[in-house]
């Protein structure tokens, strides 16, 4: 677990910030390590922050922060970490991935937090190994890196390769690490000074649970719901819905109606909508795959439905020039 990390300490960890990265993750782990050394009455830990030039790089929130150097500067002994966040498909520098290619073949612990992980992935560095990613960025994830082991869970860590959902997820896996190294006993003093309590496991789930999200725990509801969500590239039929939790289709209609307030067909739409507009802004990939892969069999009815419920047309939403109308049934 985390490799074969230093056993001298202080134990450096350098942050490789990418243009408009999450700052919550970042933030957060250099806290940890603060408390961390405060609680323990020693330099443990050690935070340097880097770009690939050395020049500031703004974060999602719009602030820089000064970093300490450029890739060149990195500690050879370090734990690099990638900094992830905001349109990571083209904030992925060439630089970066070159570089990260020739840290790994030294065999060095290399990790990331949020959508970091994607970086990782161009440079070819998650390949036979277990990864996870910010909930919001699976969907184009699995499309971009079919052949990538994607958990979706909070953090995951793998011999010398850890990545990180991001946000407060971030502390669970660095407690993890304080635990691993210094003790649980280390861990949870500094959990309990950021009044995180219990730690996460990694198998915890990122997102709130169907109720939750919902408002309610109809458990015939929560099921469909669980279902609509699995199966947005060939969505099933309301009487199939219905069938597989033993409702008729007007139970189906009324269950809806009373609990979310709208018909099922509408808030499946939804669902394959939602997605939709996650791969336009996520992926390369067409508008007539992305209208295939969320479940529309022509461009033209996606296209409609779509503006219909953002107020513009997948073309639009990435500024791109309209298409011309084609089918997509072969």
């Amino acid at each position: 677990m985390f490799g074969d990390l230093p056993r001298e300490y202080p134990q450096v960890f350098a942050f490789v910030l990418t243009p408009e990265y999450s700052m919550i993750p970042l933030v957060l782990a250099m806290e940890m390590f603060r408390i961390a050394n405060r609680l323990a009455d020693k330099e443990l830990y050690k935070a340097k922050l880097h770009t690939v030039d050395g020049e500031p790089v703004a974060a999602s929130n719009c602030i820089s922060i000064p970093p300490d150097g450029d890739l060149k500067s990195v500690d050879e002994k370090a734990v690099v970490v990638v900094c992830g966040g905001m349109n990571i498909q083209h904030n992925t520098e060439k630089g970066l991935v070159s570089w990260l290619r020739m840290i790994s073949r030294r065999g060095r612990t290399i990790g990331s937090f949020c959508t970091g992980s994607h970086v990782l992935a161009v440079a070819g560095l998650l390949e036979g190994y277990r990864c996870t990613i910010h909930w919001e960025n699976i969907p184009s994830f699995v499309e971009t890196f079919p052949e990538i082991d994607l958990s979706g869970k909070l953090f995951e860590v793998d011999r010398n390769r850890f990545t990180c959902a991001g946000g407060t997820a971030t502390f669970d896996l660095m407690l993890t690490l304080v635990a691993k190294q210094h003790g649980e006993s280390l861990a949870e003093d500094v959990a309990e000074q950021m009044l995180h309590m219990p730690i996460r496991h990694r198998d915890d789930d990122q997102r709130m649970s169907v109720p939750a999200r919902i408002g309610a725990r109809h458990p015939k509801l929560v099921k469909i719901i669980e279902t609509m969500e699995e199966n947005l590239e060939d969505p099933w039929t309301p009487s199939e819905l219905a069938a597989q939790v033993g409702l008729s289709t007007r139970q189906l209609e009324r269950l809806f109606k009373r609990y979310v307030d709208r018909t099922p067909k509408r808030f499946y739409l939804d669902l394959r909508l939602r997605r939709a507009r996650l791969l336009l802004l996520q992926t390369n990939q067409s508008v007539i795959n992305i209208a295939l892969a969320c479940g529309f069999s022509s461009p033209s009815h996606f296209s409609k439905c779509y503006r219909s419920f953002f107020g513009r047309t997948p073309y639009r939403e990435r500024g791109t020039p309209e298409a011309a109308p084609q089918s997509l049934v072969v």
